[in-house]
Order: structure tokens, then C-alpha cells, then sequence
């Protein structure tokens, strides 16, 4: 009797070890990456507000702040341009 009650509990762990690794062991990979993805956004946004931050000041420099303000102004509106014109059309 002690055999069965021995072998049903390890029928009953190899069904949670089973279950486990279907759910519990995939979704963690995937938080795992979506946590380092929330990260590695947060880091490249702030990367990219604090460098056009210095280039502003950069700018500011030699020009005033109108002057400085027409050039990002200018550099930004032909990226836009060039992106626009590079689409592609769905049809």
C-alpha cells in the first residue's frame, strides 16, 4: 500500500513539473524580456531628450535661441520630408 501512495505522488509532481514548464516556464522568459524591453525603452528615450537637450545648447551658442530653434527646426522637417517621400503606398 505505501508503494501506491509513493508512486501516486510522484504521478502528482511529474503532472505539476509538466504543467509547469507549459506555462509558468514560457511566460516567464517573455516578462523577462518585456521587463528589459520597458527598460531599454525608458534608457533610449531618456538617451535621446537629453542628447537633442546638448545639441540644443550646442546650437544655442553660436545662435540665438530663434536661431537654434529654425535649425532643429529645419533638420526635423527634413527627416519628416524624406520619410514621407520614401513610403511606400499600400495599394
Amino acid at each position: 500500500m505505501e508503494e501506491y501512495a509513493s508512486r501516486f505522488a510522484d504521478f502528482l509532481e511529474e503532472i505539476a513539473l509538466r504543467i509547469r514548464a507549459l506555462t509558468v516556464d514560457r511566460i516567464s522568459r517573455y516578462i523577462t524580456l518585456g521587463g528589459l524591453g520597458i527598460i531599454a525603452a525608458a534608457l533610449g528615450l531618456t538617451t535621446s531628450i537629453f542628447l537633442l537637450w546638448a545639441i540644443f545648447g550646442a546650437l544655442e551658442i553660436p545662435l540665438s535661441t530663434a536661431g537654434a530653434f529654425a535649425v532643429l527646426g529645419a533638420v526635423f522637417v527634413a527627416v519628416g520630408a524624406t520619410l514621407w517621400f520614401m513610403r511606400t503606398d499600400r495599394e
